[in-house]
């Protein structure tokens, strides 16, 4: 039999690349990390790392033992659900990663909802964007993410997460204060309306960013990024002051109505998709299944601008 604790450090090393990474994230010391690693190559009588540069990688044999070390814990997550469903109250900690928007529109409401239920539940959330916050859910450094697809940019589906949809967001051109669009133009005239204009967008790598450029270039111009942050209160107040045009979706507005005009997209390009993910094996956890119901009640009161 191999140690459970030992294995586990074998596998966070494959998801978090370094041991100096898995030591941070775990509280220990790297050297401490190193000579667990030693002493579970030992017990399997194979090598499991081997050398690159500076850091190490996992072997072949590595790699088989992770892999069934991820089926353990899935069925380890299915006991604990198991559990938890046979007990009366929720308890425990929930650790939730959402992007901003929905961090802003749809979590505060599904709090509220847990709070008022499930009083004994210790829900923690944490604002991060899915680029980050998918890999963290695969090292088990949260419990659910709620996660955006832009239209036309599919996400890679890791193995070993699940997925349940939440809502179908909107997307709109949000003009500057000098935007030249009328109501009446076409969807790509409004976009060349502004292909001049100064842009704010997510930054360059993000799925956003990405999808925004492609739809700029498809209407045949290259915008002129100035402004680039993750933060879409930023955007909205760049274009509310006329510095800058941008993309911005409706659960920006959190139910309220926008500040700035707003114009249609171009067909196929007019919602993103927002859901939730977990990992295999924790989709059933009671604790779980209640925050996924409290979210998406959340996102079926929000009243957004129509699209």
């Amino acid at each position: 039999m191999f140690d459970l604790h030992r294995l586990r450090l074998l596998r966070e090393l494959k998801h978090r690349g370094t041991l100096a990474a898995v030591a941070s994230a775990l509280s220990y010391a790297p050297s401490s990390v190193s000579q667990q690693l030693s002493q579970l190559e030992a017990e399997v009588g194979v090598p499991l790392l081997e050398p690159v540069g500076r850091r190490v990688r996992l072997t072949a044999q590595a790699e088989i033992l992770v892999a069934h070390t991820e089926a353990v814990l899935e069925r380890l997550e299915q006991a604990e659900a198991d559990i938890a469903a046979s007990l009366t109250d929720l308890t425990g900690t929930v650790r939730i990663a959402a992007f901003q928007t929905a961090a802003l529109a749809l979590v505060p409401t599904a709090l509220g909802l847990l709070r008022d239920e499930h009083p004994m539940l210790r829900v923690q959330i944490t604002q991060w964007e899915p680029e980050k916050a998918l890999p963290a859910l695969l090292a088990r450094d949260f419990d659910l993410v709620v996660a955006e697809e832009y239209p036309g940019n599919p996400r890679p589906r890791p193995a070993g997460l699940e997925e349940a949809d939440l809502l179908d967001d909107s997307l709109h051109l949000a003009l500057p204060g000098d935007g030249h669009a009328t109501v009446s133009d076409s969807p790509t005239a409004a976009l060349r309306s502004v292909a001049d204009s100064p842009w704010v967008m997510e930054p360059r790598g993000t799925a956003a960013r990405h999808w925004t450029v492609t739809l700029c270039r498809n209407a045949g111009f290259e915008p002129d990024v100035r402004f680039e942050t993750t933060d879409l209160l930023l955007h909205v107040r760049l274009v509310e002051l006329g510095h800058a045009a941008a993309f911005l979706p409706g659960l920006v507005w959190a139910g309220q109505p926008p500040t700035v005009a707003l114009r249609r997209l171009p067909r196929g390009q007019r919602t993103r998709r927002v859901f939730t993910v977990v990992r295999q094996g924790r989709g059933r956890h009671p604790a779980v299944v209640a925050c996924r119901d409290a979210l998406r009640r959340a996102a079926r009161s929000v009243q957004e601008w129509p699209q």
